[in-house]
């Protein structure tokens, strides 16, 4: 009788569906980003609140035979050349139903997966970068990274390093003419030993300024409040040493705290050039451009006072480009218009000047790529 040979891959069936199951999510959650990342429902203070998405059901791959066909051979007569289309199912098989009559044929079953805000951004971060880093002076962060970087015959048993533990008593014993593991002394053990180590990252500021005048209606506010919103969650996760700045502005701009840039209202006209002159007042006074990288950012519907005033922003705006690694531009609008604001810049020809028109929900995901895209610098 031949021996029993245990079939280890039945082992690994599990995990394999565990990695398509996994895959399936990722794939619907790709699919699906545009529209999630612009739901109400994930924007939570927390994150965390999940939302459900729908993700196909897993099956087994199998044959299916054709249902009105009584034979059922696997295999055709020698005359089939690759690539050939074996064959279709009628369209009553395919879809299911004819017209407005009841399908015969069952349907794909979805399952509803509860996926959370990391799990969103897992996925949508790993597109996005700051774009041209600059070599500036490094700052150490303010808490600095344990490093496991000695061992020692003495420590913690929670520091235990168990390989160079097992290899220290195999030495003793090799020593002493015994090829093999034997009782354990004192001396076998080793322990990793950690010291603090300063982190160092690129100094890099985002000045981010909104519009609060009356024209920023409903919709123009949760855009450039959402994308706002992403923008944060990617520099704080991906760089704890970015510095963000928060300028609003109708007529007059000030700088404001992070609670007030996204809880304020909107009132009263519009000067656009007095916030990008406030942003040029903030580098000059706190962040020189020898010494980070800076990243303006403005969200507004274009709608300003006056020509003049337009001019007057297009010249802040070529001051800055001197200095700044990019500037940004989001015009947040409804409709097919465009805006005087828009019409001006349109004449700033440089590389490092990005500008992106927000009309829909579906417009955000796009705009974070174009600010924020995923190139060797920005990794």
């Amino acid at each position: 009788m031949a021996p029993f040979v245990p079939d280890w891959s039945l082992q690994q069936k599990g995990a394999s569906d565990q990695r398509r199951h996994q895959a399936k999510i990722r794939e619907a959650l790709r699919g699906q980003l545009g529209d999630l990342i612009t739901e109400d429902a994930i924007i939570t203070s927390d994150g965390g609140r999940a939302i459900k998405i729908p993700v196909r059901s897993l099956e087994q791959f199998k044959f299916r035979f054709h249902p009105w066909e009584s034979d059922h051979v696997g295999q055709d007569q020698g005359q089939a050349q690759p690539g050939d289309i074996v064959g279709r199912l009628p369209v009553k098989a395919r879809s299911g139903a004819k017209g407005d009559q009841a399908g015969d044929e069952p349907g794909t079953e979805y399952y509803e997966v509860e996926v959370t805000l990391e799990d969103i951004e897992d996925l949508l971060f790993s597109e996005l970068g700051l774009p041209y880093l600059r070599q500036k002076p490094k700052a150490a962060l303010p808490e600095p990274r344990l490093e496991f970087k000695d061992v020692a015959k003495r420590g913690l048993m929670g520091n235990l390093d168990k390989r160079r533990s097992l290899r220290a008593n195999l030495l003793r014993q090799a020593k002493a003419g015994h090829a093999e593991l034997g009782s354990w002394h004192p001396d076998d053990l080793r322990f990793r030993t950690w010291i603090h180590e300063e982190v160092e990252e690129h100094n890099a500021v985002v000045i981010a300024m909104r519009d609060i005048s009356g024209s920023m209606g409903d919709f123009k506010k949760r855009m450039s409040r959402l994308f706002a919103f992403w923008m944060l969650r990617f520099l704080r996760r991906q760089y704890r040493s970015v510095d963000v700045v928060f300028l609003v502005h109708h007529t007059q701009a000030r700088e404001v705290s992070e609670q007030e840039f996204f809880d304020l209202g909107e009132s009263g006209g519009t000067k656009v050039s007095s916030v990008y002159e406030l942003c040029e007042s903030v580098i000059a006074s706190r962040y020189p451009s020898a010494l980070w990288n800076i990243f303006p950012i403005h969200f507004s519907d274009g709608d300003n006072w006056s020509d003049a005033d337009n001019r007057r922003t297009v010249e802040s705006i070529q001051r800055m480009l001197i200095e700044a690694n990019v500037v940004g531009y989001a015009e947040i609008r409804e409709g097919g218009y465009s805006s005087t604001l828009m019409s001006q810049f349109s004449k700033i020809v440089h590389p490092r000047f990005c500008v992106v028109t927000i009309t829909e929900r579906d417009d955000l995901y796009p705009a974070l790529k174009t600010f924020f895209p995923r190139t060797e610098q920005g990794k």
